[in-house]
């Protein structure tokens, strides 16, 4: 045995694997623990054997950028270590994710809850924008959640550096909900807006508790995202009539945010505004999102450990993949003003630890500090 396959060897007797958690089409995770200590760990294995070339490409993204990528808001890379055909991942546990969150209407999410939420998936996404490194897959069940509330960006396997900019890109990348309109119109040349996009789409989800633009198709997504913000002119956005898959979709006005997030302030409805711009030079960026008077308004964000919690941990049999989502909605259209109805529930969480009961029958007030927030 060579020196490394002895160190391959001694890596693998350090992790033990414990139970299946979720299963995709390339790749399985088990719940583990590291041998010596027992401290609870996820072990991602990627079948290498499915791929005829050897390694797949989004394994080797991975490794890589989640090397690089050191920083509180983004999931630890503890180990690598392969066994037969296998590489296997070691990731920090992380007992839930953000998606399962939003799903869970057992819980009531205050606006300085959102806000939280917010600020760490900005500062995430900050340090790797800053490290020239694009997700190209953020999305609410991609945003893991720690124990002590803490939100982690996770699964770079579409991730890749932006460093030249005249460099070909793939369109082909981030899922279609949480997909910006210069990919659907067929952009090679993009940047870090596309995940800005992503992210604007997912501050609306956590208001409306249910997914802002879910779209059948691409045709559909496109259409989705024009009723929704209206139809983009040449001068909202210069040349995009020139992509390569540009295709006229149909004239939408443009309708104004506040019809539809009643009860948002007016700070939180201009970041949403500014992320969700078509133009992608002009969407704000992670940094400048971080710098906005949002964050610095009353309420201000829920300490993490104090943020809404999931009433159960990760369902053995989820996908790691769920490529369009799997929510039930109205098949007949975006609906973004019938969906409203969903702010308007009455939810009621259970107690927390000092046996506060979190409770609400209204919608959610975003427009001034809420007691206990």
């Amino acid at each position: 045995m060579d020196a490394v396959e002895k160190a391959n060897t001694e890596r693998q007797k350090r992790w033990v694997k414990d139970r299946k958690v979720g299963e995709g089409t390339y790749a399985v995770v088990y719940q583990g623990r590291e041998a010596s200590t027992g401290r609870k760990v996820a072990i991602k294995k990627i079948k290498v054997g499915q791929f005829k070339d050897g390694l797949d490409m989004s394994a080797i993204r991975e490794v890589k950028y989640l090397r690089e990528l050191k920083h509180q808001n983004v999931i630890e890379l503890l180990d690598v270590f392969s066994s037969k055909t296998n590489l296997n991942l070691v990731l920090e546990f992380l007992d839930s994710d953000l998606e399962m969150i939003i799903r869970d209407k057992t819980l009531v999410f205050l606006p300085a809850d959102i806000k939280s939420w917010m600020a760490m998936t900005f500062r995430g996404l900050e340090f790797c924008h800053r490290n020239f490194v694009l997700h190209r897959d953020l999305k609410p069940n991609n945003l893991l959640i720690s124990s002590d509330g803490e939100l982690k960006i996770a699964d770079f396997g579409l991730a890749r550096d932006f460093a030249d900019p005249g460099y070909k890109m793939t369109c082909q990348v981030i899922t279609r909900w949480y997909r910006p309109p210069e990919l659907l119109f067929g952009s090679r040349y993009y940047s870090s807006a596309v995940d800005i996009w992503s992210v604007g789409c997912i501050f609306a989800e956590l208001m409306l508790r249910i997914p802002y633009l879910p779209g059948e198709s691409d045709m559909d997504q496109l259409k989705t995202i024009f009723r929704a913000l209206g139809t983009p002119t040449e001068e909202e956005w210069p040349g995009h009539t020139k992509l390569p898959d540009y295709v006229p979709v149909g004239q939408f006005p443009k309708t104004p945010l506040r019809d539809l997030f009643t009860a948002a302030s007016a700070d939180t409805l201009n970041l949403l505004s500014k992320c969700l711009i078509y133009e992608p030079r002009k969407r704000i960026t992670a940094r400048e999102a971080l710098n906005h008077p949002y964050f610095f308004a009353l309420p201000y964000p829920t300490f993490p450990s104090k943020l809404p919690k999931c009433s159960t941990h990760f369902n053995s049999s989820r996908p790691l993949e769920e490529v369009d989502g799997n929510v039930e909605m109205n098949s007949t259209g975006p609906g973004v003003k019938a969906r409203n109805g969903a702010l308007k529930r009455k939810l009621t969480s259970p107690a927390d630890g000092e046996g506060k009961g979190r409770s609400i029958a209204r919608r959610l007030d975003f427009s001034r500090h809420t007691p206990g927030s």
